[in-house]
């Protein structure tokens, strides 16, 4: 098992992430942890529901190897054109 220094601290939307999972994009599917960032591999457009968001926002011309600090809930496929999305929570 690895040690943590870490795991005695509180989580903070500031702090560093603790988890990191792949996302695909969906109309229908919301991701399966709210984020704190996502990381952007490859850039273009990329359509997403904040946390606490009822209309979808669209980020456009996101460069490769961006990081958008949104909590996120849900990122759509209609309108996304970024790929290698990694979700950070």
């Amino acid at each position: 098992m690895i040690q943590d220094a870490f795991e005695g601290y509180a989580d903070s939307p500031i702090a560093p992430a603790q988890f990191c999972f792949s996302i695909t994009p969906s109309d229908t599917a919301d991701l399966p942890r709210a984020t704190k960032a996502l990381y952007v591999g490859t850039g273009g457009s990329i359509v997403v529901l904040s946390v606490r968001g009822t209309s979808p926002v669209t980020f456009a011309n996101v460069q490769d190897g961006t990081i958008l600090d949104v909590r996120t809930q849900a990122v759509r496929a209609t309108g996304t054109t970024a790929s290698n999305i990694v979700g950070l929570a």
